[in-house]
């Protein structure tokens, strides 16, 4: 005997007066509100310590400063409002033109330099050879050594008497220079010590490298490149954004020299105000001289130096910059 087929049960919707859902619906909206509302406060809360700081101590100042710069305020006096004295001052001011010289010279040879040799460093070191992670870290090792600690060591190292660096020159029939002691060679000792220290910049060409598909390296080799021509063809076009990154990076970074040549020349900026760059003017004039409107100015005027540099490069980074299409 054949079972009976009952009709087949469809689910049927729960119909819900209005005037329930009118009642329910404001309350459970309420409720996610409030929620919301105190998980922003919390996050608010547990920020607040930041963005006390970042209010007092870069904002702040940030702002006062370019009031500052139109006064002749000091950190003894407050000063009057001046105008545009300052930066007329800074026109006649020698001292202030030979920082810019020397800033200028160390960036054009140390920025250069920084790019071929951290690009070169970070091609050798991606070679896959037994060990290359020890030699990565001993290439890194020297951007842990603090700035005053590493002038210690050259001020050691490039003494003209008993320095190391002569001696070696010595042994082979070679008068060293006196090095830190020459106003000729004042500033290449500084960039050679600052090239004693691009393992940071070369950590980052590594990480450009290993992004670099190595299926672009294979179909060169079948059309039969050479090494010379998947390094100009292949590496460099892709390494190129690498490269712009820490062109900007080191274009800042040397404008703002400051450490290095104050602790190798006591902040005297000798000889002859050969090491005297312009961050360690700007220094001397807010809290040596006390002449903070006029540091305040000079900061500025770097300020606007860097922007324009960085907009120029932005903007010629179309032409070089090379993107790989995902």
């Amino acid at each position: 005997m054949a079972a009976p087929s009952y009709p087949r049960r469809r689910d049927v919707p729960i119909m819900v007066p209005a005037k329930t859902k009118a009642a329910v619906r404001p309350g459970l909206q309420g409720t996610l509100v409030h929620r919301q509302t105190k998980s922003s406060y919390h996050g608010i809360l547990f920020a607040s310590p930041w963005l006390v700081g970042l209010l007092l101590f870069y904002a702040f100042p940030l702002v006062a400063s370019i009031y500052f710069s139109f006064t002749s305020y000091s950190i003894l006096q407050p000063g009057e409002f001046v105008g545009l004295q300052n930066y007329s001052d800074l026109m006649n001011d020698d001292l202030f033109w030979k920082s810019i010289y020397n800033t200028i010279y160390f960036t054009v040879f140390f920025v250069p330099l920084s790019i071929f040799f951290g690009v070169s460093l970070a091609m050798i070191l991606n070679i896959n050879v037994k060990g290359m992670a020890v030699y990565r870290t001993i290439f890194f090792l020297p951007t842990l050594v603090p700035h005053v600690a590493l002038a210690v060591l050259w001020m050691w190292l490039l003494n003209p008497g008993f320095g190391l660096v002569n001696g070696v020159l010595h042994a082979v029939g070679i008068d060293g220079p006196a090095w830190l002691g020459s106003e000729t060679w004042a500033k290449p000792s500084l960039i050679l010590m600052s090239l004693w220290g691009i393992g940071q910049a070369v950590v980052i060409y590594l990480a450009g490298l290993a992004d670099i598909p190595q299926d672009y390296y294979d179909a060169s080799e079948v059309d039969g490149a050479n090494w010379l021509q998947k390094t100009c063809k292949i590496t460099l076009p892709l390494l190129t954004p690498v490269i712009f990154f820490n062109l900007i990076m080191g274009i800042i970074g040397a404008f703002q020299q400051f450490t290095l040549p104050y602790a190798l020349t006591k902040g005297q900026g000798s000889p002859a105000n050969s090491m005297t760059f312009y961050v360690m003017y700007l220094y001397d004039n807010g809290f040596k001289f006390f002449k903070m409107g006029y540091a305040s100015a000079m900061a500025w005027l770097l300020f606007i130096v860097i922007m324009v540099l960085t907009l120029i490069i932005f903007a010629t980074s179309k032409r070089w910059v090379h993107y790989q299409e995902k």
